[in-house]
């Protein structure tokens, strides 16, 4: 999957994805990091209690719990996006608003594990999707949020919006627990 190792040009995704397409590094293959990051993440989240599940770095935030069941949407619908794409559906995909997903997600009241098990149900079936693509449908392109979309940075868009969440797990949550 060499043709992955190019990043998405500017026309084959909105602005806004810089902030996540940036976090892979040039080179690197989005798949390989889609396979590796979730031993990272259940490594920092390893010893964390239902507590602390409920975290909250500020009032108003998500706590731990929402950011992961937020990470979990986000990656169903964006490779929900990959697969009609791919297919070559040139039909307009809405965009969502996650601020209305969160709160109706009922995360809080889910068990660290059970979130944790739908995250690797997720990933494996997302994984499975972009690992049948032929290379070519890595190049197709849709309109997703009223913006043109390629299914390959879409491959790109999806790990990269994980480290986003790592980044700020790591920096504001887990700054938290040290003290």
């Amino acid at each position: 999957m060499s043709h992955l190792t190019t990043r998405p040009a500017a026309g084959e995704y909105a602005p806004y994805y810089d902030l996540y397409i940036k976090n892979i590094p040039a080179g690197h293959n989005p798949l390989q990091q889609l396979h590796e990051q979730p031993l990272l993440l259940k490594e920092l989240l390893a010893d964390f209690t239902e507590e602390q599940g409920l975290l909250r770095y500020a009032p108003g935030k998500w706590s731990i719990k929402e950011m992961l069941v937020h990470m979990i949407d986000t990656e169903r619908i964006f490779a929900y996006r990959a697969l009609r794409i791919a297919r070559g559906d040139q039909q307009p995909l809405p965009g969502f608003e996650q601020d209305d997903y969160v709160p109706a997600s009922g995360a809080d009241a889910r068990t660290m594990e059970s979130i944790l098990h739908e995250y690797d149900t997720v990933r494996a079936a997302t994984l499975s999707l972009f690992e049948s693509f032929e290379p070519e449908a890595f190049e197709r392109k849709g309109t997703a949020s009223n913006s043109p979309t390629s299914v390959r940075a879409l491959a790109y868009i999806l790990p990269g919006h994980e480290a986003h969440h790592v980044h700020i797990l790591q920096d504001r949550y887990l700054s938290m627990l040290v003290k």
